[in-house]
């Protein structure tokens, strides 16, 4: 558990129990953040006796794995984030809830994977005037670190691709099939998982900078909101290009494999015209009955002139037009 109180923008303590939160709330100049990894039931009653908070709300921090969104309720926001963490190259996003009244800010994380400690470290050194504006300055702080995570993680995603794209048409390393289909399986149903956490943070920062909210629009920390609502358009367009680039990188795949497989299909066919003029000639020659040649040695010669002269002549035709 993580405990802090801010006044006037000021961090005066730290390491303070929950259940003097209540005491501190009640005053307008003080701002209480604390948090809490993986509560019990009882944590959470205590929590919703301290601050007021709805029962649905505290509902869906014990149900979990809720989309992206915030919630109004009379007295607070509901807040629902996801950070990003990869475990194993798999992407194995946090779940983070937020709660957020007039003078308090609660996160609830899912595990100990979201690092709070790089968000603490963002508030200690940004500058001390912001802090004055309280709650909204903390949110964007952490709205900020999740924000940023997103980023890195498509910008990542858009390296691996394009390594990807490098491999396929290098010429001096062969393409391990196998390996290329399970890398291209592992990106897309990473991709999909990631698209659920990040498109709708569209919509949270939308929300929290509506007017009727009161949060940021017209504070100070309107821009500092707007520029995460700036990233969090920068991470959807580039998402949907690697989503784009992934689909072209599986066509460009099979499309490659059908090439190869016309070529191969191309020097069969052409090496089977070559060898069915031997069976041809030698099948005429083994006839029973007598043709030019036949009972003389002449005829073994020339069967052998026709087999080599119009094998050789089929060859040089096919590969003077690419077929073998």
């Amino acid at each position: 558990m993580h405990t802090r109180l801010y006044r006037n923008g000021v961090l005066e303590k730290e390491g303070f129990p929950v259940e003097e939160v209540s005491e501190y709330v009640r005053d307008p100049d003080n701002t209480v953040w604390f948090d809490l990894c993986h509560p019990t039931q009882d944590d959470l009653g205590v929590l919703r006796e301290e601050l007021g908070l709805h029962e649905l709300a505290v509902e869906d921090v014990v149900s979990g794995h809720q989309r992206p969104k915030v919630d109004s309720y009379d007295g607070h926001l509901f807040i629902t984030v996801y950070g990003i963490h990869v475990d194993d190259g798999r992407l194995a996003p946090v779940e983070v809830d937020v709660f957020v009244t007039a003078n308090a800010l609660v996160t609830i994380r899912e595990d100990e994977r979201f690092d709070i400690g790089q968000v603490t470290r963002r508030w200690d050194a940004t500058d001390g005037t912001l802090g004055a504006n309280g709650v909204s300055f903390l949110l964007h702080g952490l709205l900020d670190y999740v924000v940023d995570g997103h980023l890195d993680y498509v910008e990542d995603i858009d390296g691996r691709i394009e390594n990807l794209e490098e491999q396929l048409f290098d010429e001096d390393r062969p393409i391990d099939g196998r390996a290329l289909q399970r890398a291209i399986y592992e990106l897309r149903r990473d991709l999909t998982r990631f698209r659920k956490i990040a498109m709708p943070m569209r919509e949270v920062l939308g929300t929290l900078l509506r007017r009727n909210q009161g949060l940021v629009a017209g504070t100070a920390m309107a821009p500092y909101y707007e520029d995460v609502y700036d990233h969090v358009i920068r991470v959807d367009e580039w998402l949907e290009s690697t989503r784009d680039q992934l689909a072209n990188l599986r066509e460009t795949r099979l499309a490659q494999q059908g090439m190869r497989l016309n070529e191969i299909m191309k020097r069969l066919t052409g090496w089977a015209a070559i060898i069915a003029v031997p069976t041809l000639i030698t099948g005429f020659y083994g006839m029973n009955v007598p043709y030019p040649g036949y009972g003389s040695g002449w005829g073994f010669w020339l069967s052998a002139v026709l087999i080599a002269g119009i094998s050789v002549g089929l060859y040089a035709a096919f590969k003077k037009r690419d077929w073998l």
